[in-house]
Formats: structure tokens, C-alpha cells, sequence
């Protein structure tokens, strides 16, 4: 993994700008705490911070295509999972290696392919190439959008970054928010492009953008097409857990510790179970992949469900690490470190937004730190709700019916905190106007039913849009800590094939992720295979409650966060007795204690 940033002009000699470079880097510290190192050219700065995963001697960077003069600098993020392969291709056609990291593989790619090299690449990355003979520079991201990737204009040129943070420290890109914003941040529409800061962007999930002298230019190698499905259902089964276990095998290299994120459900388990069958062949029979789960010291007492959370995790998850016989551990969080101010900010910060859910992100950021002592590397089950259809908007009427995102539905206005109405943000045409635009997106295949027709419509909102705060969520929150987490559900070819299966087949046995189900069986203990799902957990404790409740209030004493909120619609969620307050109303006032957070810490200028 890593963080990567710099900038290309043609105005400006970059080699007299230095301390820019380096401070840049700098704030990207935490994704890689190995190693940093910059290289500037007439025309182009490139700065990498590094978290050595693959041959920590040989995979320094920035990296370049020779040590003389070189013609191509690369600063790369990320795992390329086929770099083996792609090696005795490139061998093959002449080139020459100096490691065995993957970092030099995409190097040689690129001298092979140019800007098509992403054509070839499995896996999960975020790079940036300057090509010093055709003063081009070139981004790319991976096609799921698993590491980010953000870009704003500078004179004469752009500057990039994995994080926005490191785009402020250039003197020319202050933060920055207008009212689109706004509307980014709290539609809860999961654009990709545009973000919540004026002027700077992401490049695209599957997508790449080229600078040169004729200007900018984007365009998208890849995005979800619909074929027909010719396989029977064991055929489609067989497939599924070939595609599964391809995934799984390839993702489990490195040269560091490994881990597994085991929740107990569905998901998490039958790739934890894949993980160490495979670990065991590789090391031999007595091998045991660590595998981590969390929970509250009060949920640990007496669970208390929501209307998320059905059952409680913990005795599923050491059930399961048991059936699969891994190293594993449970990681209690007490809820009131949850209210600490130090670790609030360090989410804030770390996602660069004032958008997150709460105590969800701040316990996942602590679980990440603990993990972080003993592996640099995890593996997550996340987006097999997206590619298998587990989500309760693929099953539920009223969401099928509805001419919306099919989230809102779940979450509704509650999960975002109430914009004061003078800023007249007008959040429902937006929505409607995104939503139009989204569909538009959607492949069909002639001759579908109108039911088949909409659920390729929920899968590909699913995928391109929800998915995508999601890894957001898990990638800014792991490498905080230096903790590279990997998501074998979203290898492109898994995705590619499951996109195309009809929705009859994807529920075969009347529930959620039959698919998955079927290629678990097996792997699994039919405890967790027939779960029904449950969201990550949260905590319920009294004290969790009105402490976050005072903590609203002191955000609300702030002037610049009451002309941002709806304090009419805030101030009942603090009078409520604690031990009574709904989900969707203490989420409000996470909006709230995030914003005065992530206000204080950027000193944003509001242009409204």
C-alpha cells in the first residue's frame, strides 16, 4: 500500500519548489510509515510515502526507469496481484528487472503498454506515471475504486494525491466548500468526481486522466457491461467458488503478516476459510491465519439489537474461527473511548470529511490500531453484499417500487444531519437529477423483464455507487494506522461475472446471497451460512448516548456549525432521554459532532 502525491505544470520549474514536495509527503505519513522519498523534474515533483509490503528492499520509490536520466518516474499505490504472470510476459518482450516488487512490474508495463498498461493490471491500485521525454503525466485507479485518488488544478498543470490532505499542503489549493459541496456531502448519493472540497476531484473508479501540453484528458478503461448468462446454476455455483478462491489465493501474498477480519457472518467466513486452506497448503498442516472480530465491553454483557443489528456477532465469529481453526481474537472496545475527542478527530482527519457514521468509524479505526500491533496486512469480506445481492433493498418490494436510490429508503433523511433551510441547498432535486443520471449509467440486455430490469438497476447503483463509501470508509481508516486492507469480493473478474447473473439464479433458494451461500457450504458451520444479516455493530451503552449528546452540544455552540444545521431539528435528539434515543436521531448528532470537528481542524473557507 502506500500514499502518493506531486503535481506536473509547465509554468513553473518544479525543482525550485522543493519544500512543497516534501511537505506534501509528509502528510501522508501515516499510509506509509516505512519509507518517503521525492524526485523532481523540470516539469513534474513526485513524492511516495511507503508501506513496504512486497520486497521491502527492492520496492523503493519513487521509482524510476533507470537510475541515469531517467525517462519514466512511477509512485504507486496499491497491489497488482498478477504481477508474477505479467513478469515472464514482460521478461518475454525483452525488459529487464532490478526487484521482485510489483511496483517495478507496473513500471515496465507502462514502457510496454503506455496508458493501456491498465488493461492488464489485477487488482487494487491508485498511480500516477510522469513520462519525462513526452512531459505527459498519467493517473489511474483501479476499477472498483478500492484505493482513491484525488487531483485539482494547479497553474500550468494538476496536482494529485491518495488523500486531499496532501493536495492543501501546495500553495496554491486551499480547502475549500461551496454548496455543491454541501450537496456531495449530504445527499448521501456516493458521486464519484466531484467531493465535498471546491476544485478537487477524484479520478474516476476504472478510470484514467492524461496531462500534457494539449490539456487534460479523462476517459474510463473499464466499467460494468451486461452479457448474457449462458451457465446452469451448479455451473454458476462452480464458477462463482473458482472466481472466489482465485480472489482469495492471490491476495494472500506478502511478505508481512497477514490477518483476516472475521465478523461471524456469511461473508467474512467463507473467505477466512478459503484463506487458511490456503495458508495450509503453502506452510504446511499446522498453519492458522490470524482472524479478528470486535465487540463492547456492554454488547459483550447483554446485546441489544437495533434495527441493523438482529443477533449479536461475537459468539458467530469464535464459532466460526473455530470450525476453520484460525488464530483468533476478539477486540472489546469500551464505549466510552468511543466519546474521546482525540480519537473522534483522528477519524475526521483521516477521512478528510465531515461525513462518517459515528462510533462506527471510530471503533473501526481503533479495531484497526490493535490489529495494526501484530499484521500490516487484512483481509476483508467487504462487497459481497454489492456482488451477491444481500442488501434488504434487493428483497423488499417498497425499495424496488421507489424512484430513488434504494439506501435512502433504509436510511432516509435521518442519517443525514438537517442543513439549515437559509442555505436553500436544494437537496431533493439533486437527488432526483443524480439519480436520472445513475440509471442512465445502467447496462440492459434487450428482452429483459421488467423485475430482471430493476434489479440490474439495484445491482449497479449497488456497486458503483454505495460500494464506494464503503471502501472509502475501510481504506482511510486502516492506512491511518499503516494497515493495508485488501477485498478479495471486489476482483474485477468476480464482479464482471456475477453482474451478469439473473437476479432468479442470484436468489435461488429464497434468500440473500444464495450464490455465496452455495459455495460456502462446506467451509462453513451452518450457523453463519443461514444467518440473516447483521450490519456492523454498535454500541448501545447509556453513557455512550448522553455523552455524545453533550458533545453536540458543545459543537452547536460553535457559530460556524449553527449556520451550516438545522437546529430546530437537532435540539429534540438532545433532550431525548438517552437510553431512548433512535438510531437515525443519535446519528444526527454524530453529523454534528463530526462537522464541528472537521471545521475546527481545516478552517475551511464556506463560500455559500
Amino acid at each position: 500500500m502506500c500514499g502518493i502525491t506531486g503535481w506536473a505544470s509547465f509554468n513553473r520549474d518544479a525543482r525550485t519548489r522543493v519544500p512543497v514536495i516534501e511537505a506534501m509527503t509528509a502528510t501522508l505519513t501515516p499510509r506509509g510509515p516505512d519509507a518517503g522519498g521525492v524526485w523532481l523534474g523540470e516539469r513534474a515533483a513526485i513524492g511516495h510515502r511507503r508501506l513496504a509490503v512486497i520486497d521491502p528492499v527492492g520496492g523503493v520509490q519513487p521509482m524510476t526507469d533507470r537510475p541515469d536520466e531517467p525517462a519514466v518516474v512511477l509512485s504507486y499505490s496499491g497491489e497488482v496481484y498478477n504481477h508474477h504472470e505479467l513478469r515472464v510476459e514482460l521478461r518475454g518482450r525483452g525488459h529487464a528487472f532490478r526487484t521482485r516488487s510489483d511496483t517495478e512490474v507496473v513500471l515496465r508495463a507502462y514502457a510496454q503498454w503506455g496508458e493501456d498498461l491498465a488493461d492488464h493490471l489485477e487488482g487494487m491500485f491508485a498511480f500516477a506515471v510522469w513520462d519525462e521525454r513526452a512531459r505527459r503525466l498519467l493517473l489511474v485507479r483501479d476499477r472498483l475504486g478500492v484505493k482513491p485518488l484525488f487531483w485539482a488544478a494547479v497553474d500550468g498543470g494538476l496536482a494529485f494525491a491518495s488523500e486531499p490532505k496532501a493536495l492543501f499542503a501546495h500553495p496554491e489549493i486551499r480547502p475549500r466548500v461551496d454548496t455543491d459541496g454541501l450537496r456531495e456531502a449530504y445527499s448521501l448519493l456516493f458521486n464519484t468526481g466531484p467531493t465535498v472540497w471546491t476544485g478537487v476531484r477524484e479520478v474516476e473508479p476504472g478510470g484514467l486522466l492524461v496531462l500534457d501540453r494539449a490539456g487534460i484528458r479523462e476517459r474510463r478503461y473499464w466499467q460494468l457491461e451486461a452479457s448474457p448468462h449462458d451457465d446452469g446454476q451448479q455451473a454458476t455455483v462452480e464458477r462463482i467458488r473458482e472466481l472466489v478462491g482465485t480472489a482469495a489465493r492471490s491476495q494472500l501474498e506478502a511478505d508481512v503478516p497477514v490477518c483476516s477480519l472475521l465478523s461471524g457472518g456469511i461473508d467474512s467466513t467463507v473467505l477466512t476459510a478459503l484463506l487458511a486452506d490456503e495458508l495450509r497448503l503453502r506452510e504446511g498442516p499446522d498453519a492458522r491465519i490470524r482472524s479478528y472480530a470486535v465487540d463492547y465491553s456492554d454488547q459483550a454483557e447483554q446485546f441489544t439489537g437495533d434495527v441493523l443489528r438482529t443477533g449479536h456477532d461475537t459468539p458467530y465469529a469464535a464459532e466460526a474461527g473455530a470450525f476453520i481453526g484460525t488464530d483468533h481474537s476478539t477486540v472489546v472496545l469500551d464505549p466510552h473511548a468511543l466519546l474521546d475527542p482525540g480519537h473522534r478527530k483522528a477519524v475526521v482527519i483521516a477521512r478528510d470529511s465531515p461525513i462518517g457514521v459515528g462510533d462506527m468509524d471510530t471503533s473501526l479505526h481503533l479495531l484497526f490500531g490493535e490489529i495494526r500491533r501484530h499484521s500490516a496486512v487484512a483481509l476483508s469480506g467487504e462487497a459481497a453484499d454489492e456482488v451477491f445481492g444481500g442488501y434488504p433493498w434487493f428483497h423488499n418490494p417498497r425499495a424496488l417500487a421507489a424512484e430513488t436510490f434504494p439506501w435512502l429508503l433504509v436510511t432516509g433523511d435521518e442519517a443525514a444531519m438537517p442543513l439549515n433551510p437559509e442555505l436553500d441547498l436544494r437537496i431533493a432535486e439533486f437527488r432526483d437529477d443524480t439519480y436520472r443520471s445513475a440509471l442512465a449509467a445502467v447496462p440492459h440486455l434487450d428482452g429483459e423483464s421488467p423485475a430482471e430490469h430493476r434489479q440490474r438497476e439495484m445491482q449497479h447503483l449497488s456497486l458503483t455507487r454505495w460500494l464506494r463509501q464503503l471502501l472509502h470508509r475501510k481504506d482511510r481508516l486502516s492506512m491511518a494506522h499503516g494497515l493495508e486492507v485488501r477485498v478479495p469480493y471486489c476482483d474485477h473478474r468476480l464482479v464482471e461475472y456475477a453482474f451478469t447473473i439473473p437476479w432468479a439464479m442470484k436468489s435461488f433458494d429464497g434468500r440473500e446471497k444464495s450464490l455465496l451461500r452455495a459455495t460456502g457450504a462446506g467451509l462453513a458451520p451452518d450457523s453463519v451460512l443461514y444467518r440473516p444479516k447483521n450490519h456492523y455493530p454498535a454500541t448501545h451503552h447509556p453513557d455512550y448516548n448522553r455523552g455524545l449528546q453533550n458533545m453536540a452540544r458543545d459543537a452547536l455552540a460553535a457559530e460556524q456549525v449553527r449556520a451550516l444545521a438545522d437546529e430546530t431539528r437537532i435540539k429534540p435528539c438532545l433532550d431525548t432521554p438517552s437510553d431512548q434515543l433512535e438510531w437515525g436521531h443519535r446519528l444526527r448528532l454524530e453529523r454534528v459532532v463530526d462537522l464541528a470537528l472537521w471545521l475546527d481542524h481545516y478552517q475551511p473557507e464556506i463560500a455559500l
